[in-house]
């Protein structure tokens, strides 16, 4: 992969975080700031930028999104397949809810 196709994937990446978050933040506001890990400030801008706004920030040459999962324990609970997934679903939600708790305040 060339770099101008790398830089053309970020782009795309950006433009498609950009509209996904703002669909999410219209419809359900608390839902969206939950999942995206966003404050409600964050998700007042984002939802307020026009489609020209949205391009120009998107047309970036770095990633506008990041990973939530910095922690080794979540990514450890998703990745591991053994028994009991079920529960170790539900820890790394609260996990990651928590994170987005601490992000918002």
């Amino acid at each position: 992969m060339t770099n101008e196709q790398i830089l053309n994937e970020i782009r795309e990446a950006n433009l498609s975080y950009l509209l996904l978050a703002q669909n999410l933040i219209r419809n359900d506001r608390a839902e969206a700031i939950y999942r995206l890990g966003v404050s409600e400030e964050v998700a007042a801008l984002i939802e307020g930028l026009t489609l020209a706004q949205c391009l120009k920030i998107a047309a970036r040459n770095v990633l506008i999104s990041r990973f939530r999962l910095e922690d080794d324990m979540v990514w450890s609970l998703l990745t591991d397949h053994g028994r009991d997934q079920t529960a170790r679903q539900i820890h790394a939600s609260i996990l990651v809810a928590s994170q987005a708790l601490e992000v918002a305040a």
